[in-house]
């Protein structure tokens, strides 16, 4: 792992928004409603790589007692300056996690699986969220799919984008597709910073391996992401009940899991 590069990528802010903007926000919507599934209040929840605390606060304002553990200092003093309900904030690696063994009731994993390139080391973080887990205690972890920078550059192809003819994004896209590795290009500085793209099965794997019971894998945006001017149909509430109801039709249907730019698993310690 590029530890400078990932770093660096959230150190900077990366965060910040991302989560209210384009395809931002139905991620978002989606991976609240997926999450309301399964945490409810009352419950102790780690929000693990939770970034600047967007989860995290939604999660304390629902009841729950939050505890955020982030690698980047900069994302944890956004996280405790931005706070709407109270939640506990810190820096720390998910691979060594500065809490006591069985002491929460579920933990999320949203971000550290797919920026440890190594799988030994993202058998260390979900070793370590198995340890501070509870017995019978939930992991919600996502993944990113293997295929979503080849199938978005796909979706814009019909206009002037010309990413597919670049040789330089192809030359990305191969190691992602062969590997699941994705190595930022100097030509695209804006691009997500070094990651494993998974595809559904092999990331379900990983939490077996790891001691998990997979319950469910879950498309979060699903087949509904390359909808024409989707970000105008979601504000119309017929249409985003019309997108919601196909997503969720579709959404544990393994021939098109991998399709969804991002997946969650859920699992029972």
């Amino acid at each position: 792992m590029n530890k400078t590069e990932v770093f660096d990528f959230y150190e900077n802010g990366a965060e910040i928004g991302r989560l209210e903007r384009g395809l931002g926000i139905i991620e978002a919507a989606r991976t609240k409603e997926l999450i309301s599934r399964f945490i409810k209040p009352g419950m102790t929840v780690y929000d693990v790589g939770g970034g600047i605390g967007y989860y995290s606060d939604w999660l304390a304002a629902k009841g729950c007692t939050v505890s955020l553990y982030e690698l980047a200092p900069s994302a944890v003093q956004y996280a405790k300056e931005h706070q709407t309900a109270h939640y506990y904030a810190a820096a720390a690696d998910a691979r060594a996690l500065p809490v006591q063994e069985g002491s929460c009731d579920a933990l999320l994993l949203m971000g550290p699986l797919y920026h440890l390139m190594d799988k030994e080391e993202r058998l260390k973080a979900l070793c370590e969220a198995y340890r501070v887990l509870r017995p019978g205690g939930l992991l919600i972890a996502t993944g990113i799919s293997k295929f979503s920078s080849a199938t978005w550059a796909l979706s814009v192809y019909r206009t002037a984008n010309n990413f597919i003819d670049d040789e330089v994004y192809m030359n990305m896209l191969r190691g992602e597709l062969i590997k699941g590795e994705h190595h930022r290009l100097e030509k695209y500085p804006n691009f997500i910073a070094e990651a494993y793209f998974h595809t559904p099965e092999t990331f379900a794997a990983e939490l077996s391996e790891s001691g998990f019971n997979v319950s469910e894998v879950l498309a979060i945006e699903g087949i509904i992401w390359p909808t024409p001017n989707l970000n105008a149909k979601w504000e119309d509430p017929t249409s985003r009940e019309r997108l919601l109801e196909l997503l969720r039709l579709t959404e544990s249907e393994p021939s098109v899991l991998g399709y969804s730019p991002h997946f969650m698993a859920v699992a029972v310690k």
